[in-house]
């Protein structure tokens, strides 16, 4: 990357690994420098939660502000009412106006953490794309919108190539997505004055319809900018773990264990998820990152602490440091850690410690339960745990137990 910026945004994206590629630096710069730019970057409405793979963009939108620009968060509470548009077996269920509302809600909570919302010029506005794609007239939209958009050119992005190379169906509904994308950055340049449409690098294609849309319907300029599709240096996608999503609601993921996903971060990734996730100094994350040996564990707590700072807070990132160090060094139960309460009805005559496995979250299934137990790899109480038929009364509850699953992964399961 070769160009130098006079922009502060644009240098933080540069120097701090956000930025894959974008329309035309100069413009954008220039723009930049001469006023509060509006940007947008768009989230589905599926789930009451973003999880960590949304993180890299929410950054994106917390820096933009910071630099004195106006983030606009997109939710697609009407792309959202059709449904998932992939055709696989395990089709989502549509959700109703209400769900959608619920989740947007939820992910607004999650938002507030990361930028201020309100009404002052660089505040940042949470928008429905439902707003203008709710009453759309059907065959006005194709004679003023579906005329700009040659199926030729559309057949020849990334996105939809990948699929017909697979021999993937592709339906109707996903193609028409892409101009559903690029007619809401015109929508959001007409209402809102917005500039500029940052995502991951996967949406090229949408963001480049966008702007050409917009420039042939109201004759204006925009931009767009795009950042690496991130996966960790052994080649996961970043947001899952073996456990599943890394929610950022703390009702559908402890603090603690969020916390535990940083801290668990391998090492050939400590240093580029500093300067990704934290506001640490560049020179700082550096030093962090060229750890080696033991050493480097303190910049993955160092890791840790900063990314649940700014979700949690510092009182929530101090809490699971201080339950990590006594699990791991001390031998101890730790109270924050992951907890499954059981009723006298939940247990009746008895449970079987598979089940408890299962239900505390640490393994997917049975199965995997007991080849987890089969390979040495569950403890009970830190004790190794060597029968999987073992069966646990109240009696044998009446203390909390810890179950751990491997050196990293633990639970408590209490019975209430």
């Amino acid at each position: 990357m070769t160009y130098h910026p006079k922009s502060e945004f644009l240098r933080v994206m540069i120097e701090r690994g956000f930025l894959a590629d974008c329309t035309d630096y100069q413009g954008l710069d220039e723009a930049l420098s001469n006023g509060v730019v509006p940007a947008y970057i768009g989230f589905d409405a599926t789930a009451q939660s973003l999880h960590v793979g949304s993180l890299i963009q929410i950054m994106m939108l917390r820096w933009l502000q910071k630099t004195g620009n106006k983030p606009i968060v997109l939710m697609g509470g009407g792309t959202t009412k059709v449904g998932d548009p992939s055709f696989r077996a395990d089709e989502r269920p549509l959700l109703t106006p209400d769900q959608i509302d619920a989740n947007i809600a939820g992910i607004k909570q999650v938002f507030s953490h990361y930028v201020q919302f309100g009404t002052q010029a660089t505040d940042a506005i949470m928008v429905n794309n439902a707003e203008w794609l709710d009453d759309l007239n059907y065959l006005d939209f194709l004679r003023d919108v579906g005329r700009h958009f040659s199926v030729n050119r559309m057949l020849s992005f990334e996105s939809v190539k990948s699929r017909l190379d697979r021999e993937q169906s592709l339906s109707f509904l996903e193609f028409n997505y892409m101009i559903l994308q690029a007619y809401d950055f015109m929508e959001l340049h007409r209402r809102y004055g917005c500039r500029l449409q940052m995502g991951g690098s996967d949406q090229w294609g949408n963001i480049v319809n966008g702007i050409d849309l917009t420039r042939r319907i109201l004759d204006s300029q925009l931009f767009g900018l795009t950042s690496p599709l991130l996966t960790t240096s052994d080649g996961k996608k970043m947001g899952k773990s073996q456990d599943g999503a890394i929610w950022l609601n703390a009702e559908m993921l402890s603090p603690y264990e969020f916390w535990q996903f940083w801290r668990n971060t391998t090492d050939a990734d400590v240093g580029r998820f500093l300067k990704l996730y934290t506001e640490l100094p560049l020179a700082e994350c550096d030093r962090l990152g060229a750890l080696e040996g033991s050493e480097i564990n303190e910049a993955k707590i160092v890791l840790a602490n900063e990314v649940t700072k700014l979700l949690h807070g510092a009182e929530a990132a101090k809490a699971a440091e201080a339950t990590a160090r006594e699990v791991f060094e001390k031998g101890g139960t730790g109270e924050d850690l992951p907890t499954l309460t059981l009723s006298s009805e939940d247990l009746g005559e008895g449970i079987s410690v598979v089940q408890l496995i299962v239900r505390s979250g640490l393994a997917g299934s049975g199965k995997e339960a007991k080849r987890l137990i089969a390979e040495n790899g569950a403890k009970l109480n830190d004790a190794p745990l060597t029968d999987a038929g073992l069966f646990l009364t109240a009696k044998e509850l009446t203390d909390p137990i810890k179950l751990s699953a491997g050196k990293k992964r633990h639970a408590l399961v209490v019975l209430d």
